[in-house]
C-alpha cells in the first residue's frame, strides 16, 4: 500500500490535492502526517516538500507527478471523454502554477474565518479568471463537477480553493459559490475539515500571512 506523506491538514493546501483525489476514487493508501514545524522533510521527499507519495520503491514528491503517477494505473483519475480530459489536465495546470494572488492573499487556513482588507487588482484578476474557468467547465461538461458527472484530478486541484473560499468568502458568482459548496460537502472534504479543525499545531508563517490581507473574525479551531 503507497503512503502519503502530508502536513498540517489546516495550512497544506498541496497535501490536500492528491489526498482528496485518493480518498474519491477509493484507493487504499497509508497517511502520514509530518507538521510543518521541526519536520525534516528531507527525510523522506528529494525536494524537501509535501505532498510525497511512497509507493514500495518509487517516490513522488509533487501533487501533479503524484497524480499522472497514479493515473497509469487508475485511468479513472482524468475523465474518460478525450475533450473535457483535456480540459482537467489544463485545468490542473493552471492551478498547479498560476493563480498566485489568490494563494498569497487568501493562504489555507480552514479553521478560521477571514475578513480581508482589500481585494486588490491582482486579486480581482485571479477571482475573474477562477470564475471563467469554473464556469466554462461546468457549463461545457454538464457538472456537478468541473469536467463533468464524475469527480476528477480536476476538483481535487481546486479543493483547496473550495476552502478559501470557505474562510475569506472573496467575491464570485453564484455558480462558482454553488461548486465551491460541492466541494465542501464531499465526505472526504468534511473529513479532512474535522481533522483540521482538531490540529493544535499553529505555524507562525501561515498564521503572519492571514494577518498580512485581512482579520480574523472567528477561529473555529479546537485550540
Amino acid at each position: 500500500m503507497p503512503t502519503l506523506y502530508i502536513a498540517n491538514k489546516n495550512y497544506s493546501s498541496w497535501s490536500l490535492r492528491p489526498w482528496v483525489l485518493l480518498r474519491e476514487r477509493g484507493l487504499p493508501f497509508e497517511e502520514k502526517l509530518m507538521p510543518f514545524h521541526g519536520s525534516a522533510f528531507t527525510g523522506f521527499s528529494p525536494s524537501g516538500k509535501v505532498p510525497c507519495l511512497v509507493d514500495d520503491a518509487i517516490t513522488v514528491w509533487d501533487s501533479l507527478a503524484i497524480t499522472e503517477y497514479l493515473a497509469e494505473s487508475h485511468p479513472d483519475v482524468w475523465p474518460a471523454d478525450r475533450a473535457a480530459r483535456a480540459f482537467a489536465r489544463c485545468a490542473a495546470a493552471e492551478m498547479h502554477s498560476g493563480f498566485m494572488a489568490l494563494r498569497t492573499q487568501c493562504g489555507m487556513n480552514c479553521g478560521i474565518r477571514v475578513k480581508l482588507h482589500r481585494v486588490d487588482d491582482a486579486l480581482k484578476s485571479d477571482l475573474a479568471r477562477l470564475n471563467a474557468l469554473w464556469n466554462d467547465g461546468l457549463q461545457r461538461f454538464g457538472g456537478p463537477f468541473l469536467a463533468g458527472e464524475k469527480f476528477s484530478a480536476a476538483d481535487a486541484f481546486y479543493a483547496p480553493v473550495a476552502f478559501r473560499i470557505q474562510t475569506y468568502v472573496p467575491p464570485l458568482d453564484d455558480a462558482a459559490n454553488a461548486y465551491a459548496q460541492r466541494l465542501l460537502a464531499l465526505p472526504s472534504m468534511r473529513e479532512w475539515y474535522g481533522d483540521a479543525l482538531k490540529e493544535t499545531w499553529r505555524h507562525a508563517a501561515h498564521e503572519n500571512e492571514v494577518a498580512e490581507w485581512g482579520t480574523v473574525t472567528e477561529d473555529l479551531r479546537t485550540v
